[in-house]
């Protein structure tokens, strides 16, 4: 009669673990369940397991040994998300491009948080590593106000299959000094600088797409750093009336950006490149492009600083070779 008295003191102490499993089945409770789920599912009309996104990456397994999957419904999720530092291997999956949209109205003057507020209006921010996302719609809906990003990415081994981003100035900000991003068959529209920051960004068969006489990217590649932005197969389309766009322009001297096998349209300016009044850049950025198509392409007439690459340097933008070590399109085979 003893033991069993003792062995029920020992399984009713509050500190055992065996209290909170008999507790959290008598309590009908989720925690456990949720938190050890790699498939969740989001819908807005209750038929999942979260009803916002948000909610459903705070329920994930934080520093997961494997994938955790978010699956979306389609809907439109008025949200400011975030993907915390602890949230690697998550992925946010969208069930149709066009009708699973995130989307938030933060700007510049709005979050009014001094010189800096830019990197506080995203719509969508990652920070977690190993971060892959697919058919989803990121957009800032703030309009043409100023900075409004839609997605700040600052996550190393960060993947974007078959997304597409909406803003107006400042719409994807690629960030994490070294830290590598892959987008594939996205299309991203926008006004001023609305490709910039520091990370390595390849971006794959995408769509980009000018919606003002402006500057496409504003990279601002650190001093050492081999890869900036490469643009790879990649078109460029512009809205009724852009007629004098900007590949790109140095946030920072060092600023590296590559456009290969690229089509642009005559919206292009014949020079292509502009160094925002830092006559130092003309020496120290790397603007180069290589078998460039379409009327936008005018090799002859870009700055005189520009590159123009030869083919035998064209292995050196293989995704390995860019990547190092990181198999990106292995994210996409696998999901």
């Amino acid at each position: 009669m003893n033991w069993r008295m003792d062995m029920l003191d020992i399984i009713f102490k509050p500190e055992s673990f065996l209290y909170g499993l008999v507790l959290a089945m008598l309590l009908g409770t989720p925690a456990v369940s949720q938190q050890l789920a790699y498939e969740i599912i989001v819908a807005q009309d209750g038929s999942g397991d979260y009803t916002t996104i948000q909610a459903a990456i705070d329920g994930a397994k934080a520093y997961p040994d494997a994938q955790v999957v978010i699956r979306i419904k389609n809907g439109v999720y008025k949200e400011k998300v975030q993907v915390y530092s602890w949230n690697t291997k998550l992925s946010l999956i969208g069930e149709d491009r066009d009708k699973t949209i995130i989307t938030y109205d933060d700007y510049f003057d709005k979050i009014d948080l001094g010189r800096n507020s830019t990197f506080h209006t995203y719509t969508l921010q990652v920070r977690g590593n190993d971060f892959y996302a697919e058919n989803l719609t990121i957009e800032n809906s703030a309009g043409p106000v100023g900075q409004a990003v839609a997605l700040h990415v600052e996550a190393d081994r960060a993947t974007f299959f078959n997304c597409s981003f909406i803003g107006h100035q400042d719409t994807i900000l690629a960030a994490g000094e070294g830290f590598r991003q892959y987008f594939k068959n996205c299309y991203i529209e926008g006004t001023t600088d609305y490709i910039f920051g520091p990370a390595t960004a390849v971006f794959d068969g995408c769509e980009l797409h000018s919606k003002a006489n402006s500057y496409i990217t504003a990279a601002s590649t650190p001093e050492g750093q081999e890869y900036g932005f490469v643009f790879i197969n990649t078109r460029l389309t512009a809205s009724e009336g852009v007629n004098k766009v900007y590949l790109g322009r140095p946030w920072r001297v060092h600023a590296r950006t590559v456009f290969i096998h690229c089509e642009m349209g005559p919206f292009i300016r014949p020079e292509g490149w502009h160094n925002w009044s830092k006559p130092e850049a003309e020496q120290l950025a790397f603007y180069a492009e290589y078998g460039s198509a379409g009327p936008g392409a005018t090799p002859e007439s870009r700055v005189a600083w520009a590159h123009q690459l030869k083919k035998r340097v064209l292995k050196e933008y293989s995704l390995d070779e860019i990547f190092q070590g990181w198999d990106a399109s292995a994210n996409i085979d696998k999901q």
